[in-house]
């Protein structure tokens, strides 16, 4: 059975682009709040579960040894668009456990924020791995395995302590075993696992209702949550939906984007967790999906949200010609949401 149209791409009078897909809202308890299409169909997470991948920067004690504060541990859980801001602060995480950007393995690609690609390519410079949106999130793996005296090199690998113990982090959150389902390569070479997009969602709810008192793991993830919130600039960017989000929300909600249409949120005021997946892997869908979700839970911030959820699209003079929207269904799913 195929997933329900999430959202439509018009143009004119018609509909002319249709995304399909899933969304799961499930609270600490394993209850659902939503559910729409086939939430029980494994989905590769990619970047939106990198505050599972840096829990242990926290509990091995590395953060602290480090000197890491908000802005490490948000550039941790990063998808960074390569700014100047970024680069040096996962230079200067790497300095700190003692090494520099030849030890990063996530390989390089120029900056996807276009101001600093433009910047870098007319000083004559050329992309190391220190620009690849991942290098926080690897630079927090490297100080782990350095905190921990374990080898640093291959530390991508399937077989690394450091990727062992976050696949054994990923089961205990989400309450699937990590090994039973597909285990593949990410874009920055560490592993990815596939797992149900409900499990997902619950593994953000667990993180959304820990405490001070909640078991470390769960503990870690919740202070890694406020840390993105706080420095909401060093998880993505200058005008990209989860800088742009968080900051509007002012610690009401943490959202992480991943490749191929995948979108995770927290919401730590209701205890709830946030997995979607748009079929065709476009990140305007995925947007426009969560824009909706939030929309409908959080109030009140329609100003924001309506910039990622009702987005216009125009032609070269400027005109509108059409818009992003949510489907009729998926709209009427989302008002369920309202008081909840």
């Amino acid at each position: 059975m195929a997933n329900p149209i999430l959202i439509e791409v018009t143009r004119g009078p018609l509909a002319e682009s249709l995304h399909r897909g899933a969304v799961a809202i499930i609270d600490a308890a394993g209850r659902a709040v939503l559910r729409v299409g086939d939430t029980a169909a494994p989905v590769f997470p990619r970047s939106a579960v990198k505050v599972f991948q840096a829990i242990p920067l926290l509990t091995s004690g590395a953060a602290e040894t480090f000197g890491y504060g908000d802005r490490e541990l948000a550039l941790a859980c990063a998808s960074h668009g390569g700014e100047p801001r970024h680069t040096e602060l996962a230079a200067s995480m790497l300095a700190r456990a003692g090494l520099d950007a030849s030890a990063l393995e996530c390989g390089a690609h120029a900056p996807s924020n276009p101001r600093a690609a433009g910047e870098l390519l007319a000083a004559g410079g050329k992309p190391t791995a220190l620009h690849n949106n991942c290098s926080g999130k690897h630079s927090g793996m490297l100080a782990v395995a350095r905190h921990l005296r374990e080898p640093h090199k291959s530390y991508v690998k399937p077989d690394h302590p450091v990727q062992r113990r976050i696949a054994a982090l990923m089961s205990e959150l989400t309450g699937v075993t990590a090994g039973a389902y597909v285990c593949a390569v990410d874009g920055c070479s560490v592993p990815t696992w596939a797992l149900p997009l409900e499990a997902w969602a619950l593994g953000f709810a667990r993180l959304a209702a820990a405490g001070p008192a909640s078991p470390a793991p769960l503990a870690a993830g919740r202070r890694l949550i406020e840390a993105c919130m706080a420095e909401p600039g060093f998880v993505a960017g200058e005008k990209r939906f989860c800088t742009d989000v968080m900051a509007a929300f002012g610690g009401a909600a943490f959202v992480k984007t991943g490749a191929e249409g995948v979108f995770c949120a927290a919401i730590p005021g209701r205890g709830l967790g946030i997995a979607l997946k748009i079929d065709d892997g476009a990140t305007r869908a995925s947007e426009a999906a969560m824009a909706g979700v939030l929309a409908a839970l959080l109030p009140g911030h329609e100003d924001v949200l309506l910039r990622w959820s009702a987005k216009p699209i125009r032609n070269v003079n400027g005109a509108k010609v059409g818009s992003i929207r949510q489907s009729p269904d998926f709209a009427a799913a989302c008002t369920t949401l309202a008081g909840i």
